[in-house]
């Protein structure tokens, strides 16, 4: 007997930190845009991009561009805010993912509280699904988190990997397993699942051969790495590594 093939899984690359290094400076260089066509020959599926309340790496005109310009699609991260709504309904990007977002924070701390924002969160998903956008929310791995995405009718999670990632050695298969547990339940509630955050070469095969899971994000690891391998390299060795841990997960 044979058994189906396994469904290829997803990268998407996010850009924000080529923006980073850009504004540093001031200029156009590096620019997030060149760095998306470097990802596409690299092999990513998608460009993530997150467009901050306050504009510190990416911005609109980024987000013009790779609209306009990139013909993978794009998942524009941001706060679910009138005004982010505002901007998604103006750009209709492919995917928006709602993430929580802190002036202070460095980098997103954690997953959007679901649960806690039923009534404040529910009417700006179904503007965003109305408009043809594909809506996703930014949870902890977490049963309650994921029903409540259900409740709103988002139809796509993505799971928080960053306490994974940073996880002591002997507590990381523990923090797996809530990965592999908030999946399947994201499966039972039929929710598509993508997983992302602080993903490295080291950690991401036991996420990447979790069959729920479909789209990988990852971002900040790949521009640094960059430095050292040059991005279109970093890319294609985080892809073989997800390949390869796809291939290689039990049926």
């Amino acid at each position: 007997m044979t058994t189906a093939p396994k469904q290829k899984l997803r990268l998407g690359v996010n850009i924000d930190h080529v923006a980073t290094l850009r504004n540093a400076r001031g200029g156009g260089h590096p620019s997030p845009l060149q760095a998306a066509r470097v990802a596409a020959v690299a092999g990513a599926d998608g460009i993530t991009a997150h467009l901050r309340e306050d504009r510190r790496h990416i911005r609109d005109l980024d987000i013009g561009h790779l609209k306009e310009e990139i013909s993978l699609p794009l998942n524009l991260e941001m706060a679910a805010t009138d005004e982010m709504v505002k901007v998604a309904l103006s750009c209709l990007p492919h995917a928006c993912c709602l993430v929580p977002e802190r002036r202070e924070e460095l980098t997103t701390e954690g997953g959007l509280n679901a649960a806690g924002q039923i009534a404040h969160l529910t009417p700006r998903i179904a503007t965003l699904v109305e408009a043809g956008i594909r809506v996703s929310l930014f949870i902890d791995p977490d049963p309650n988190q994921l029903r409540a995405v259900h409740q709103m009718g988002a139809p796509v999670v993505e799971l928080h990997t960053g306490t994974y990632c940073d996880a002591a050695e002997d507590r990381r298969d523990d923090e797996l397993r809530r990965i592999e547990d908030a999946a399947a339940i994201a499966g039972e509630l039929e929710l598509e699942c993508h997983a992302g955050h602080g993903l490295s070469f080291d950690t991401v095969a036991p996420v990447a051969a979790i069959p729920n899971v479909v789209e990988l994000n990852i971002g900040h690891f790949l521009v640094g790495e960059a430095v050292f391998l040059g991005l279109e390299n970093a890319i294609g060795k985080m892809r073989q590594c997800m390949d390869a841990a796809r291939v290689g997960a039990a049926p």
